[in-house]
Protein backbone atom coordinates (compact mmCIF):
# COMPACT_ATOMS: atom_id res chain seq x y z
CA UNK A 1 0.00 0.00 0.00
CA UNK A 2 1.21 3.86 -1.11
CA UNK A 3 0.53 7.06 0.45
CA UNK A 4 -1.63 9.19 -1.73
CA UNK A 5 0.10 11.93 -1.22
CA UNK A 6 3.90 10.92 -1.10
CA UNK A 7 3.78 7.29 -2.12
CA UNK A 8 5.14 6.32 0.95
CA UNK A 9 5.13 2.96 1.98
CA UNK A 10 5.31 3.42 5.04
CA UNK A 11 1.97 3.07 6.45
CA UNK A 12 -0.27 1.81 9.64
CA UNK A 13 -3.83 1.45 10.43
CA UNK A 14 -5.43 4.36 12.28
CA UNK A 15 -8.53 3.35 13.25
CA UNK A 16 -11.96 3.36 11.03
CA UNK A 17 -13.84 5.92 9.02
CA UNK A 18 -17.29 5.30 7.97
CA UNK A 19 -16.87 1.69 8.40
CA UNK A 20 -13.50 1.35 6.58
CA UNK A 21 -10.23 0.63 7.89
CA UNK A 22 -8.42 4.32 7.84
CA UNK A 23 -4.84 4.29 7.35
CA UNK A 24 -2.03 7.21 8.34
CA UNK A 25 1.56 7.60 6.61
CA UNK A 26 4.28 7.51 9.16
CA UNK A 27 6.90 9.77 6.93
CA UNK A 28 3.94 12.46 5.60
CA UNK A 29 1.49 12.29 8.61
CA UNK A 30 -1.38 11.90 5.67
CA UNK A 31 -4.62 10.13 6.50
CA UNK A 32 -6.26 7.89 4.02
CA UNK A 33 -8.74 5.06 2.90
CA UNK A 34 -7.70 2.34 0.62
CA UNK A 35 -8.28 4.34 -2.17
CA UNK A 36 -7.65 1.80 -4.71
CA UNK A 37 -10.06 -0.57 -3.13
CA UNK A 38 -13.12 1.76 -3.37
CA UNK A 39 -12.60 2.93 -6.74
CA UNK A 40 -14.05 -0.55 -8.59
CA UNK A 41 -17.00 0.38 -7.26
CA UNK A 42 -17.75 3.63 -9.08
CA UNK A 43 -19.12 3.99 -12.50
CA UNK A 44 -17.13 5.93 -15.61
CA UNK A 45 -19.77 8.23 -15.33
CA UNK A 46 -19.68 8.84 -11.63
CA UNK A 47 -15.59 9.01 -12.27
CA UNK A 48 -16.09 11.70 -15.38
CA UNK A 49 -18.78 13.56 -13.03
CA UNK A 50 -15.87 14.33 -10.25
CA UNK A 51 -12.96 14.72 -12.76
CA UNK A 52 -15.28 17.66 -14.52
CA UNK A 53 -16.23 19.26 -11.45
CA UNK A 54 -12.71 19.05 -10.22
CA UNK A 55 -11.30 20.91 -13.58
CA UNK A 56 -14.52 23.42 -13.22
CA UNK A 57 -13.16 24.81 -9.71
CA UNK A 58 -14.37 22.63 -7.06
CA UNK A 59 -11.72 20.87 -5.04
CA UNK A 60 -11.70 17.92 -3.81
CA UNK A 61 -13.34 18.16 -0.19
CA UNK A 62 -16.10 19.70 -2.07
CA UNK A 63 -16.38 17.10 -4.54
CA UNK A 64 -16.62 14.51 -1.59
CA UNK A 65 -19.22 16.72 -0.29
CA UNK A 66 -21.41 16.48 -2.83
CA UNK A 67 -20.44 13.02 -4.69
CA UNK A 68 -20.06 10.88 -1.77
CA UNK A 69 -17.16 9.86 -3.14
CA UNK A 70 -14.02 10.04 -0.75
CA UNK A 71 -11.53 12.69 -1.49
CA UNK A 72 -8.78 10.65 -1.55
CA UNK A 73 -10.80 8.74 -4.14
CA UNK A 74 -10.81 11.45 -6.46
CA UNK A 75 -6.66 12.23 -5.84
CA UNK A 76 -5.90 9.00 -7.06
CA UNK A 77 -8.64 9.34 -10.13
CA UNK A 78 -6.29 12.48 -11.32
CA UNK A 79 -3.02 11.29 -10.32
CA UNK A 80 -4.40 8.05 -12.56
CA UNK A 81 -5.43 10.03 -15.66
CA UNK A 82 -2.80 13.21 -15.45
CA UNK A 83 -0.18 10.87 -15.75
CA UNK A 84 -1.54 9.00 -19.52
CA UNK A 85 -1.62 12.68 -20.35
CA UNK A 86 1.24 15.15 -22.34
CA UNK A 87 2.13 18.08 -20.51
CA UNK A 88 1.25 20.36 -23.57
CA UNK A 89 0.00 20.13 -27.14
CA UNK A 90 2.56 20.67 -30.02
CA UNK A 91 0.80 23.92 -31.96
CA UNK A 92 -0.24 23.41 -35.48
CA UNK A 93 2.58 26.10 -36.42
CA UNK A 94 5.50 27.44 -34.99
CA UNK A 95 4.70 30.78 -33.13
CA UNK A 96 5.57 34.15 -34.68
CA UNK A 97 6.03 36.14 -31.33
CA UNK A 98 5.29 34.04 -28.09
CA UNK A 99 4.29 35.61 -24.55
CA UNK A 100 5.65 34.61 -21.48
CA UNK A 101 4.95 34.86 -18.04
CA UNK A 102 4.91 33.62 -14.32
CA UNK A 103 1.79 32.80 -12.08
CA UNK A 104 2.96 32.73 -8.67
CA UNK A 105 1.03 30.19 -6.16
CA UNK A 106 2.52 27.98 -3.15
CA UNK A 107 2.88 24.12 -2.13
CA UNK A 108 2.27 23.08 1.57
CA UNK A 109 2.11 26.55 3.21
CA UNK A 110 2.04 29.79 1.90
CA UNK A 111 5.88 30.45 2.81
CA UNK A 112 6.61 28.03 0.08
CA UNK A 113 5.88 29.90 -2.87
CA UNK A 114 6.11 27.75 -6.49
CA UNK A 115 6.03 29.75 -9.97
CA UNK A 116 4.34 28.28 -12.84
CA UNK A 117 6.03 29.58 -15.90
CA UNK A 118 3.98 29.74 -18.85
CA UNK A 119 4.14 30.70 -22.69
CA UNK A 120 0.92 31.14 -25.62
CA UNK A 121 1.08 32.29 -29.05
CA UNK A 122 0.62 35.99 -29.13
CA UNK A 123 -2.13 35.06 -32.01
CA UNK A 124 -3.75 31.87 -30.80
CA UNK A 125 -5.62 30.61 -27.08
CA UNK A 126 -4.19 28.32 -24.87
CA UNK A 127 -0.88 27.31 -23.31
CA UNK A 128 1.86 25.73 -25.25
CA UNK A 129 4.56 25.13 -22.59
CA UNK A 130 4.74 25.10 -19.00
CA UNK A 131 7.09 25.01 -15.88
CA UNK A 132 6.84 24.91 -11.92
CA UNK A 133 9.79 25.75 -10.11
CA UNK A 134 11.15 28.77 -8.42
CA UNK A 135 11.66 32.04 -9.91
CA UNK A 136 15.23 31.63 -11.10
CA UNK A 137 17.04 31.12 -15.05
CA UNK A 138 17.71 27.33 -13.85
CA UNK A 139 14.02 26.89 -14.05
CA UNK A 140 13.07 28.71 -16.86
CA UNK A 141 15.44 26.93 -18.96
CA UNK A 142 13.57 24.14 -19.44
CA UNK A 143 10.62 26.28 -20.93
CA UNK A 144 13.30 28.34 -22.80
CA UNK A 145 14.50 24.78 -24.10
CA UNK A 146 10.72 23.94 -25.69
CA UNK A 147 10.63 27.61 -26.80
CA UNK A 148 14.28 28.35 -28.45
CA UNK A 149 13.58 26.20 -31.19
CA UNK A 150 10.32 27.77 -32.39
CA UNK A 151 12.73 30.71 -33.18
CA UNK A 152 10.08 33.52 -32.70
CA UNK A 153 10.54 37.24 -33.54
CA UNK A 154 9.45 38.46 -30.44
CA UNK A 155 8.89 37.36 -26.98
CA UNK A 156 6.57 39.84 -24.63
CA UNK A 157 7.52 39.80 -21.26
CA UNK A 158 6.64 41.48 -17.69
CA UNK A 159 10.64 42.23 -17.84
CA UNK A 160 11.80 39.49 -15.39
CA UNK A 161 15.32 39.88 -15.03
CA UNK A 162 15.67 35.99 -16.01
CA UNK A 163 14.60 36.58 -19.64
CA UNK A 164 17.70 38.56 -21.31
CA UNK A 165 20.08 35.72 -20.17
CA UNK A 166 18.13 34.09 -22.82
CA UNK A 167 16.34 35.39 -25.22
CA UNK A 168 18.75 37.48 -28.00
CA UNK A 169 19.22 41.42 -27.03
CA UNK A 170 16.21 42.95 -29.53
CA UNK A 171 14.25 40.05 -29.55
CA UNK A 172 12.19 41.16 -26.15
CA UNK A 173 9.56 43.56 -25.99
CA UNK A 174 8.61 44.71 -21.82
CA UNK A 175 4.91 45.67 -22.05
CA UNK A 176 2.01 44.23 -19.99
CA UNK A 177 -0.13 45.48 -22.71
CA UNK A 178 0.98 43.73 -25.44
CA UNK A 179 0.46 40.21 -23.27
CA UNK A 180 -3.32 39.62 -23.27
CA UNK A 181 -3.24 36.42 -23.98
CA UNK A 182 -0.85 34.58 -21.38
CA UNK A 183 -2.55 36.50 -18.50
CA UNK A 184 -5.50 35.35 -19.92
CA UNK A 185 -4.65 32.10 -19.97
CA UNK A 186 -3.28 32.38 -16.11
CA UNK A 187 -6.51 33.94 -15.22
CA UNK A 188 -8.49 30.52 -16.30
CA UNK A 189 -5.94 28.40 -14.73
CA UNK A 190 -6.70 30.70 -11.45
CA UNK A 191 -10.73 30.45 -12.42
CA UNK A 192 -10.59 26.45 -12.70
CA UNK A 193 -8.61 24.79 -10.46
CA UNK A 194 -9.31 25.71 -7.34
CA UNK A 195 -5.83 25.47 -5.16
CA UNK A 196 -4.88 28.28 -7.76
CA UNK A 197 -7.57 30.74 -6.41
CA UNK A 198 -6.63 33.90 -4.79
CA UNK A 199 -8.32 33.26 -1.87
CA UNK A 200 -9.10 29.76 -0.84
CA UNK A 201 -8.65 27.30 1.57
CA UNK A 202 -7.35 24.61 -1.13
CA UNK A 203 -3.90 24.35 -1.62
CA UNK A 204 -1.45 21.58 -3.49
CA UNK A 205 0.63 19.84 -0.27
CA UNK A 206 2.91 18.47 -3.14
CA UNK A 207 4.14 20.25 -6.84
CA UNK A 208 3.19 16.34 -8.09
CA UNK A 209 -0.28 17.03 -7.78
CA UNK A 210 -0.14 20.67 -8.77
CA UNK A 211 1.66 19.38 -11.97
CA UNK A 212 -1.20 16.32 -12.45
CA UNK A 213 -3.92 19.16 -11.99
CA UNK A 214 -2.46 21.17 -14.26
CA UNK A 215 -1.72 18.77 -17.10
CA UNK A 216 -5.79 17.67 -16.84
CA UNK A 217 -6.79 20.70 -16.98
CA UNK A 218 -4.95 21.70 -20.16
CA UNK A 219 -6.58 19.21 -21.26
CA UNK A 220 -10.13 19.62 -20.90
CA UNK A 221 -9.50 23.44 -22.17
CA UNK A 222 -8.56 22.37 -25.36
CA UNK A 223 -10.94 19.35 -25.83
CA UNK A 224 -13.74 19.54 -23.73
CA UNK A 225 -14.05 16.91 -22.32
CA UNK A 226 -12.05 13.93 -19.94
CA UNK A 227 -10.88 10.55 -20.69
CA UNK A 228 -11.59 8.04 -17.59
CA UNK A 229 -10.05 4.82 -17.05
CA UNK A 230 -11.44 1.97 -16.18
Amino acid sequence: MHCPECGDTHIRKNGKKKGKQNHICAAYGRQFIDAYKSTRGYSDEVKAECLKMYVSGSGFRAIERGKGVDHTTVIHWVKQVATRLPDVYDPDTGPQVGELDELETFVGSKKNKIWLWTVVDHFKQGILGWVLGDRSGKTFKTLWDLVEPWHCYFYVTDGWKVYPCFIPPGDQIVSKTYMPLVENENTRLRHYLARLHRKTLCYSKTVEILAHSIRLLLHYLKFRELPVLA
